[in-house]
């Protein structure tokens, strides 16, 4: 969400009524999230002048660990270098810290791809922009999901309960310090997760959602403390011991 926050600003200072804006002061304290959105804290540090050259060895886009070599432009300018300035700052302050993790094992290939492609400036602002639409219209449909057995008819469900909140094993990414609270596309895919992991018995999908409309699921490694709720599901594994206790 961050980064393709990130990314969706970067876009629009590319292409700005005033020109390729460049924020001089490029760090992640400059910046602050609002309602889900990225926001600039502090534009004093703005520019929407591009450098001047005579020839292509003018252009050279210098950071404390690489270097990259632009064009001059025909009107004296160096070509793009506002907008390839704040990607690959993007890069290096936000996306190698957030990109590599949390993200289903599936997707995680193609943001490794965004990640190589932004950090040697192979993607400018819009192919960057496309790239990220991409993963997250994977992520929302449930596209992302591999073809695999279909394993919710080894649980069994209990309508109009849930299981008593508290603390429980640790899973990552959890949305929750307290236990193994992630988002899931569908139960289907909230079995398999439970299946994956050893410490899981049973598992609830939550009324909470994520900002793409993924629900949580909450995933527990017993199932005996039951309490009613009107509006919950608890998905208990089949084994014989809780099959006949139920």
């Amino acid at each position: 969400q961050i980064c393709l926050s990130l990314v969706k600003l970067l876009f629009y200072l590319a292409h700005s009524p005033l020109g390729s804006i460049a924020l001089l002061d490029f760090q992640p304290r400059q910046f602050v999230m609002v309602d889900g959105n990225l926001k600039v804290t502090d534009m004093d540090d703005a520019s929407t002048e591009e450098l001047s050259c005579k020839e292509d060895n003018d252009c050279t886009l210098d950071f404390p660990t690489k270097s990259f070599p632009l064009k001059c432009s025909v009107v004296g300018k160096c070509e793009g270098i506002n907008e390839k300035k704040n990607l690959f700052n993007a890069y290096r302050y936000f996306f190698t810290y957030l990109l590599p993790h949390s993200a289903p094992p599936a997707l995680r290939p193609l943001l490794s791809d965004i990640l190589n492609a932004t950090g040697d400036l192979r993607y400018g602002i819009n192919e960057t922009l496309r790239a990220f639409e991409k993963v997250l219209h994977l992520y929302k449909s449930g596209l992302y999901l591999q073809k695999r057995p279909l394993l919710l008819k080894d649980y069994i469900s209990l309508k109009g309960f849930r299981t008593v909140e508290g603390e429980d094993y640790k899973c990552w990414p959890s949305y929750s310090h307290l236990g193994c609270l992630l988002s899931i596309h569908s139960v289907e895919e909230a079995a398999a997760i439970c299946n994956s992991q050893l410490q899981c018995q049973s598992f609830i999908v939550t009324q909470h959602r994520t900002w793409t409309g993924r629900p949580l699921a909450s995933f527990q490694s017993s199932w005996t403390d039951l309490i009613p709720d009107t509006n919950a599901v608890v998905y208990i594994k089949r084994s014989t011991s809780s099959g006949e206790r139920l």
